[in-house]
């Protein structure tokens, strides 16, 4: 069997000037068009808010960078073209990659779930709009590890509330659903979101903000008269658990969508949180998803927002 070549310490350093070289010929970055949504009968192309917009280069750009790389390959010394010979991805011009996380998509297990959210939504009778997730959806649930029901009548029982949360589901999902009849149909005061966990499966930070922008974005067209309390994503795991460094960074981007008029940003995540920076079990049995307890946690640290946006008209 012949020897597998891996690149070394200096083969790494030359492939991280090539890089250099190449990105330094390059025009300034500039966002790229988004790509079409798919599977969703609305056509309109997806926006995302400048703040949490991922730099993509034109193809102008990317056409720029390869000639560089080409012009340095020609001049390069023998040990380097060795170097390209050996490992030739090193020239290879990557924009980032076709963001998931802002394409609507509906998986086919959630359709029941969308089809009772779209009778809701033509009844037309929702104030306080819930969008979001499992931890959402289990707003719902009346017993069982994770029953939010009595805690949400008890908080916000006084107003007309329509849960559209489904367990599962993400950026991708919620925009799926706004563009297929869940943002028509009845007008809002106020919306609270919570989304974006289940996208880091798959998704990396910047992925997964921009989800969440596209989504403020198109809540803000369908609903023009509500205002929006957007929600960090909440912790999990363990304090060490390497997804709670990808959510600080997801919610250190999404709160730069926070404008002090129709969008309110806030992270509420250290009310489920121990001395250690560990969730109780009382409050997140699995880690995930609140119980009765976190539930409570989770409306004490609302309300007075809530309330507000609610009154403000």
């Amino acid at each position: 069997m012949g020897q597998i070549n891996t690149p070394s310490l200096q083969d790494l350093a030359y492939a991280f000037a090539v890089a250099v070289i190449a990105l330094s010929s390059a025009n300034s970055v500039e966002a790229q068009a988004q790509p079409q949504p798919a599977q969703s009968e609305q056509t309109q192309p997806i926006v995302v808010p400048d703040v949490v917009l991922i730099p993509r280069p034109s193809d102008q750009e990317i056409a720029t960078a390869e000639r560089s790389l080409a012009e340095f390959v020609r001049s390069a010394d023998r040990a380097t073209r060795g170097i390209l010979a050996r490992y030739p991805g090193l020239l290879e011009v990557r924009p980032p990659r076709v963001n998931t996380a802002i394409i609507p998509e509906l998986a086919p297990f959630f359709q029941a779930k969308h089809q009772q959210n779209l009778e809701v939504a033509r009844q037309g009778d929702i104030e306080l709009l819930l969008m979001g997730d499992s931890i959402t959806d289990f707003w719902r649930n009346t017993e069982g590890n994770f029953a939010g029901k009595s805690v949400l009548e008890e908080y916000f029982g006084h107003w007309k509330v329509g849960n559209f949360g489904i367990a599962g589901d993400t950026t991708q999902g919620v925009l799926y659903r706004l563009r297929n009849g869940e943002g028509s149909g009845f007008s809002p005061r106020a919306v609270m979101l919570m989304i974006g966990t289940n996208n880091t499966a798959r998704n990396n930070a910047a992925e997964i903000a921009e989800g969440i922008g596209a989504v403020v974005v198109q809540l803000k067209n369908d609903f023009p008269g509500a205002k929006i309390l957007l929600l960090g994503v909440f912790p999990r795991g363990r304090a060490n658990d390497p997804v709670r460094a990808v959510i600080a960074d997801i919610n250190a981007k999404i709160s730069k969508l926070h404008d002090g008029d129709t969008i309110q940003y806030l992270d509420i995540g250290d009310v489920f949180l121990d001395d250690d920076g560990n969730i109780p079990v009382e409050v997140m049995s699995d880690g995930l998803h609140p119980s009765t307890e976190g539930y409570r946690r989770w409306a004490q640290a609302v309300s007075e927002s809530l309330a507000g946006l609610m009154n403000t008209q």
